[in-house]
């Protein structure tokens, strides 16, 4: 049953004509069918004619601050009990737009939608072009286009430290239910592109987003204190972290599901935290490609919360050669962002069936208060066909804090392409290092490196080419103990890791 005869049955009841009006239908003469026909026709169609903006006087010029004309159509919409809200062709440059319940707005192909760069058309100081709060069933939907008009380059990294005096970001829905983002293109949003603040079931599918590589800020998706999120087939250039799961408020982010997307990040490509006030558990990334991406997978915990049964898996990662900030294509860090912070914990994280093209290494470490419990990492293959220098690596920050120990450099400067400290039930099976010899010979490195770890199983860990004495031992170990390492015929230990 297609929704007009559902609404026809909805009109007329469960039969779509009456069985007698005078006289069987049958017995109706051509003419009487043809216009009940007709009616019904008509009466559907007005039941279910979305609403065009033009309709209620947007221009679509690029010229025309068409905002006042797109509200009208969504109010409109919002009177009706909801409906669609459609955007024909044309260039629609708008303010803030406020959604309501059972509205969807569509963005046609051959549409755009051009975020006002003034802040006048922003009230209440919200620079969100598209907002939502305590909305139900509310929706996003293309196959047109969103333009933020973040084009320039920000962020000191790029030489340009000064942060404009007004940025708008696509999209903040707060505290909203059944939400549906896809079959939509975004450009250079100015921060942070898709924003969901406390929301319940989340669909984001098909959705391609290019912002500005050079501009800080500009974030790709932000699930904050989210739950029951499944974000599919995206395709992400961010100026600062594509997806990125965070909680600003102490509320957790739970039952998230990221899958089959494509993402470049000048910062983080995947990364939880690094707010962190509320917990993160229940969560899996799988096929996923990442390029051109400083940190491929970053778990930042700085505000207490507890991190658990987090997945990745099926992930390809490649890190650029040439950066301005540092290198780590996994990437764990537990630390106190100032110095009256609660202590986090990281528990059940799982690596498996990871590709890895880098020149430098993965960093996965805990505190000595609070070490990484029962992590795994199952089937890497890490391809070190540049090497870049460690000399005056440090960890990745990844935001504001006022504090900083030891660890900001110690085990960063390892010779390993995979770095583990302060963690306990350690599982490493299947890690395969795989070194070019020009490389090798610059930069003579271990595959495994684990400091300050307590009980655990190294099985299977190799490195090519095997190297020499007086080399980097394949796997270093240091001040570890109840390790069990086995199918590696030398395991040296090293005094000091400085």
């Amino acid at each position: 049953m297609d929704a007009r005869t559902d609404a026809a049955h909805f009109m007329f009841g469960r039969r779509a004509v009456p069985a007698r009006l005078g006289r069987g239908c049958g017995e109706w003469p051509g003419s009487v069918w043809i216009l009940w026909l007709v009616l019904l026709q008509t009466a559907v169609s007005m039941c279910y004619a979305a609403i065009n903006v033009r309709d209620h006087g947007a221009k679509g010029d690029k010229k025309t601050v068409d905002t006042p004309a797109i509200q009208a159509a969504v109010d409109a919409a919002v009177k009706k009990g909801g409906d669609t809200v459609v955007l024909p062709p044309g260039d629609y440059l708008s303010g803030a737009i406020y959604l309501r319940s059972n509205i969807t707005l569509q963005i046609e192909a051959g549409a755009t939608l051009w975020a006002s760069t003034d802040p006048k058309d922003y009230p209440e100081k919200r620079n969100k072009l598209l907002l939502a709060d305590e909305a139900e069933r509310v929706s996003v939907i293309g196959p047109g286009a969103i333009n933020g008009q973040g084009t320039a380059d920000y962020g000191d990294r790029w030489g340009v430290p000064d942060k404009p005096k007004f940025r708008v970001g696509v999209l903040l829905f707060e505290n909203c239910r059944d939400v549906s983002i896809r079959d939509l293109k975004i450009l250079y949003s100015d921060s942070w592109t898709l924003h969901l603040k406390g929301c319940e079931r989340v669909r984001i599918d098909k959705v391609t987003i290019r912002n500005n590589y050079r501009r800080l800020n500009s974030d790709g998706i932000d699930p904050n204190s989210c739950r029951d999120v499944r974000i599919t087939r995206c395709d992400i250039v961010a100026g600062d972290d594509c997806i990125v799961l965070k909680s600003t408020d102490p509320a957790p982010c739970e039952n998230i599901v990221v899958e089959d997307c494509i993402l470049e990040s000048a910062a983080s490509a995947l990364k939880l935290g690094t707010e962190s006030k509320g917990d993160f558990r229940d969560i899996r990334f799988s096929n996923c490609t990442i390029r051109n991406s400083p940190t491929g997978v970053g778990l930042y915990l700085k505000d207490g919360a507890v991190m658990e049964r987090i997945t990745f898996s099926n992930l390809s990662i490649e890190t650029p050669k040439e950066t301005v900030r540092t290198v780590t294509p996994l990437f764990i860090d537990i630390e106190k962002r100032h110095a009256d912070s609660p202590i986090g914990k990281i528990h059940d994280v799982t690596f498996r069936d990871i590709q890895i093209r880098s020149g430098s290494g993965a960093l996965l470490q805990g505190m000595p208060e609070g070490a990484i419990q029962k992590l795994t990492l199952q089937n890497v293959t890490f391809h070190a066909d540049w090497a870049d220098d460690y000399a005056q690596r440090k960890k990745p920050v990844g935001g504001r804090r006022t504090t900083r120990d030891e660890r900001d450099t110690l085990y960063a400067r390892l010779p390993s392409y995979v770095t583990i400290a302060h963690a306990r039930g350690l599982t490493v099976e299947n890690l395969r290092v795989i070194i070019a010899g020009e490389t090798f010979r610059q930069f003579p490195r271990s595959a495994l490196s684990l400091n300050e770890c307590d009980g655990g199983v190294v099985r299977n860990v190799s490195r090519e080419p095997a190297g020499q004495a007086g080399q980097p031992p394949a796997i270093a170990l240091h001040n570890c103990k109840d390790m069990d390492v086995a199918d590696h015929p030398a395991v040296p230990v090293r005094e000091n890791p400085r």
